[in-house]
C-alpha cells in the first residue's frame, strides 16, 4: 500500500471547486461522463463509468471532502481527503490519498 499527497493552486474559488467536485451536473460538464454523487455522508458515489467508486465519509461546505475509494477486496480502506484553502490566486488544494494498492498507484497519480 502506498500514500500520495499533492498541493496545487487552481484559479477558481473554493466554492466553485467544491461544486465541481460534489455536484453531479457540474462533474458531468468537466468529465464528459455521468456521475453519481451526493454530499450526504455515507452515500455511495461513482465517477467515469465506475472507474472510481466509493463512499462519501464527510463534507465541510466549500472546505473539505473525505471519501473512501473502493479497490476490490482490500483490507484497509483507501481514504481520499481534499482540503480547499482560499488563496490570492484562487484556491490552494491539498490532496491526500492513503492506502493505495501498489498495482493501482501509477494510474492514480498520473
Amino acid at each position: 500500500m502506498k500514500d500520495y499527497k499533492k498541493y496545487f493552486i487552481l484559479p477558481a474559488s473554493p466554492e466553485e471547486l467544491y461544486l465541481a467536485l460534489t455536484n453531479p451536473t457540474i462533474i458531468r460538464l468537466w468529465t464528459g461522463e455521468d456521475a453519481e454523487m451526493s454530499t450526504e455522508p455515507g452515500s455511495e458515489f461513482s465517477l467515469w463509468e465506475g472507474s472510481i467508486s466509493g463512499r462519501n465519509i464527510s463534507f465541510e461546505l466549500n472546505r473539505k471532502i473525505v471519501q473512501q475509494w473502493y479497490f476490490g477486496d482490500q483490507e484497509e480502506p483507501s481514504i481520499v481527503t481534499i482540503i480547499l484553502h482560499p488563496h490570492k490566486f484562487g484556491t490552494s488544494v491539498e490532496l491526500k490519498h492513503t492506502n493505495i494498492p501498489d498495482e493501482e498507484f501509477e494510474d492514480i497519480v498520473e
